[in-house]
């Protein structure tokens, strides 16, 4: 009688399980609760997919632009979609236009040390820049142009959704802010965005072109790894 009350009880328990939580598969190995997860990320993405693609699209929708004209590749983004870090760049570079892909060759190499010198693998986090186009001849975003894609960049963001967002450039600070300060001013200190009613921290530092360029920086710069590091900490970003 004992015996057959335990199997008529685990039964019931198998019935119980399958009618809570239909989505597991319930055998006599432990039950993985972390479907539900990979499915909502796997839903995440799929969306994020379709609002990048149409995003895309917009921009490449954009007339009388010079950027676009003497661009042979429109760079959007790339790294992990569901990354809780967005790192905007100012604008491609040659090597970048001519492989399609953002912060490439000595630019790209110094950002991965970057962020290695704050445990951070480059393909942990989603990356972008200010203008989606080359400027010819490399020149500087002009004030009306950061101002156009200045629009469609913020989009960017809240499709993205991150938990921190990092500026490197004055390009990418004015574009993001709307502050024409010099970026020595601005730099290493936090501040807050707000982007369809959510408020987002922004680290404002140089970029890995200017520290090619001026290598003296880097003390600086590397203060302000120190700092994010510290902010992902302190959020208990995962990464």
């Amino acid at each position: 009688m004992i015996k057959k009350t335990l199997n008529q009880n685990a039964k019931y328990v198998h019935e119980l399980i399958d009618i809570i939580e239909s989505d597991f598969v319930f055998n006599k190995e432990p039950i993985n609760r972390f479907t539900k997860v990979k499915i909502d990320t796997d839903n995440s993405l799929k969306e994020k997919n379709k609002q990048l693609i149409n995003l895309k699209r917009r921009i490449n929708s954009i007339e009388n632009c010079n950027l676009k004209k003497n661009s042979k590749n429109l760079i959007l983004g790339e790294g992990d979609l569901n990354s809780k870090i967005m790192l905007i760049g100012e604008a491609p570079g040659e090597i970048e236009d001519s492989l399609g892909l953002s912060f490439q060759g000595e630019i790209g190499s110094l950002l991965n040390k970057m962020l290695l010198a704050i445990n951070i693998n480059r393909n942990k986090v989603y990356t972008t820049y200010s203008v989606n186009f080359r400027p010819p001849s490399d020149r500087k975003p002009t004030s009306q142009e950061i101002k156009r894609y200045s629009f469609f960049l913020k989009d960017h963001i809240s499709i993205i959704n991150p938990k921190i967002v990092i500026c490197m450039g004055s390009t990418a600070m004015h574009a993001i802010t709307g502050l024409n300060n010099k970026i020595s001013d601005e730099r290493g200190k936090w501040k807050e965005i707000i982007l369809k009613n959510k408020s987002l921290p922004l680290m404002i530092t140089f970029s890995p072109s200017y520290l090619i360029r001026f290598p003296e920086y880097k003390k600086y710069s590397w203060e302000d790894l120190k700092k994010i590091k510290h902010k992902i900490q302190e959020l208990d970003i995962k990464i």
